[in-house]
Formats: structure tokens, sequence, C-alpha cells
């Protein structure tokens, strides 16, 4: 009998059994249920290291092997994209150039309690064993229910599923926080019905996802601040088909503006990204 170690096709003492059993229950649908969100900004100086630990070991390892989360792709903010951000005094990010990197991730419909349960363990584990990198800090990370998706071509084109394989060109994150939780509901419908449909119309972004955040376990990473606006505030994704450079003062100034008018809440974070190159430091030099 050899004395080799196993490999890993069986993988004696670990739970491996389970598998079959848990894969033959529950939702296994492709819609994009759920997200998550996570704009991060490394430590002064620590930009290459955080990027590629991220690329090279945490967007799988603490991410895209887990069960459930199905797709993924990285963002990120040059200087001359943070400069464009706005509200200056925004809730979400202060100051609001911070988070130059986000990255987002589906999951599978149905399939955020057995996710957030293995997310957990996982990343206990990946900080036990060292494997977590401390010099960044979490300013926007929230898992979050889809509400709603808004196409500019109707049938036609990709879906919300295919949205982060889609080679997109650009990413713009809209966070809005409602007046009053009690009127959220009549926000999210006059985005939904009449407002995204009249701002895609002929322009740059093929799609909008909206999303509302839920709170985070109490077992969560400490590093990691609980959610805030539960009750009040939605984000929205924006898929460019175009880099958002050469759109912005056409179709992304003046978010705000509408929302102001009609009462129904306040922008508290309009910010334009484009994706990295996965498996290089493209953009790192641009960072600050």
């Amino acid at each position: 009998m050899s004395d080799e170690p196993s490999s890993g096709r069986g993988g004696s003492g670990t739970g491996s059994e389970v598998y079959g059993e848990l894969a033959s229950v529950g939702p296994y649908g492709v819609r994009p249920g759920h997200a998550l969100i996570t704009m991060v900004e490394p430590h002064q100086g620590h930009e290459y290291a955080y990027n590629r630990w991220y690329e090279d070991d945490h967007y799988y390892a603490g991410a895209m092997a887990m069960p459930w989360m199905y797709a993924g792709r990285r963002w990120v903010a040059t200087r001359d994209l943070q400069r464009l951000r706005y509200p200056e005094e925004s809730a979400v990010a202060r100051p609001v150039t911070a988070g130059c990197y986000i990255t987002t991730y589906w999951v599978t419909e149905g399939r955020y309690d057995d996710h957030m349960k293995w997310t957990v363990g996982i990343n206990k584990r990946l900080n036990r064993d060292g494997r977590v990198y401390q010099d960044r800090t979490h300013v926007f990370t929230s898992f979050q229910d889809h509400e709603a998706t808004v196409y500019r071509d109707g049938a036609a084109g990709p879906r919300d599923v295919h949205a982060l394989d889609h080679p997109y060109a650009g990413l713009v994150v809209e966070v809005i926080d409602a007046e009053s939780p009690g009127r959220r509901g009549e926000l999210l419908e006059w985005l939904r019905a009449t407002y995204l449909p009249e701002r895609l119309a002929g322009g740059p972004a093929a799609m909008v996802t909206v999303f509302r955040p839920t709170l985070l376990p109490g077992d969560r990473m400490t590093y990691v601040k609980q959610v805030e606006g539960v009750d009040t505030r939605l984000t929205l994704l924006w898929f460019l088909e175009t880099d958002p450079r050469e759109v912005w003062e056409a179709r992304f100034t003046g978010l705000d503006g509408d929302l102001v008018e009609r009462g129904l809440g306040r922008v508290e974070l309009v910010a334009p990204f484009i994706p990295t190159v996965p498996g290089t430091d493209r953009y790192v030099d641009q960072l600050r």
C-alpha cells in the first residue's frame, strides 16, 4: 500500500461523501439572486502586494472556489476615475475617492444562507493560515439581494447572468438612500419603471442591476464593518460598453438631481471603474 498522500480524488477526512447529497437538493438555477460587492482601499505603499494577493489567491480561494458563487469580475478606479466621483460628502466612501478596487460576484438565487455558512468558515481558516492581507480597508463591502435588472435593448444582448463574464468596458456604481425605509419600495418602482429605462435609452450602458444590502453575520471577520442602510439603501451597477471617461459628462453627471426634485432619496455615491486585466499589475501605478 502506498505511503503517498491522497491525490485528492477521494479526499479522506474531507466529508466528500456529503457533496453528492448537497447537490441533489435546493435551488440550482443561474439567476443572480444575490451579489457580493466589495470595494477596498489598499494602504499606501501596499498597492502591488495587495493586487497580487487578491488576484493570485483570494479571488479564488476566498470567493470563486466557494459553492454557489458562480461569476466574478474585478474593477479598478485610476486617479482620473476617482476624481470623477460624487457627491464629495459621501455616506459610503470617506473621502469619496477611497476604494480604488471593487469586485462584484454573483450568487445563485436561494443559496445565500448556504454560501454564507461556507464563506464565514473558509475566511476564518484563511485568517488562521495567514492568507488574509491585512494592509487594506473595506470601504463598502456587503452581500446584497437582487431587486431588478433593466435592459437598454430589451430581449437582445447579454442577460444579467452574463454581466460579469461579458467584456464590458466599464462599470458605474451608484448607491442611493431612500428618504425612509417605507419609501424604498416607491423609489425602486420609479427606478425600474421610469428612470432607468429613460436613462438607458440610446446610451452606453447595456443594463443596470439593482440590489439591496443585507446584514452581515455576527461571526464575520472583524475587519469588515457591519453594513449600513439595510432598510433604505439600493445599489445600482451600470454595465458600460464604453470607457466611462468618454461618456461621463454627458451621461453620468447629475444623477442625483431627479431624486432630490422628487423627494425620493439622495445619491450617496456615483463611482466609475474599468475592468482589471487578470494576472497583471496594469493600472496599479495609476492609483495615487
